[in-house]
């Protein structure tokens, strides 16, 4: 089975710059459906809307982070099997175990490229 590149994507930063250079990205990679939330709880309403099949968050978001979303997406049932990738500019040990603890499919340590990003997308969603 390939990769479903009609699969919706959610990004969600808080950064307008990083969810341009994610966008861009995906669409290097061949997504076609990506949607975008500025933080946490626009995700979460944006989750409840319509049905993703992939998340790619940023860690540090206000008011609600990358790792709270995370921690609502795996105690809802609707959506805890949602695939989910965490973007992060640090690369702290004690936030990978606590991501991988919460649920995380998989991390990504900025900056990052088109190929880290398909190798990341590929490893969750099957290549």
């Amino acid at each position: 089975m390939g990769l479903d590149l009609s699969t919706p994507v959610l990004v969600v930063d808080d950064y307008q710059t990083m969810v341009r250079i994610l966008r861009n990205l995906l669409k290097q990679v061949g997504f076609t459906d990506v949607d975008d939330a500025s933080d946490g709880t626009a995700a979460l309403s944006k989750l409840k809307e319509k049905q993703y099949g992939l998340v790619i968050s940023d860690w540090n978001m206000e008011p609600m982070t990358g790792y709270e979303l995370l921690q609502h997406v795996r105690a809802d049932e609707k959506l805890r099997d949602i695939p989910f990738i965490m973007v992060t500019a640090e690369a702290k040990t004690e936030n990978v175990v606590a991501a991988k603890k919460a649920g995380v499919n998989n991390y990504i340590v900025k900056p990052f490229n088109a190929q880290t990003l398909q190798a990341k997308i590929s490893a969750v969603l099957g290549s």
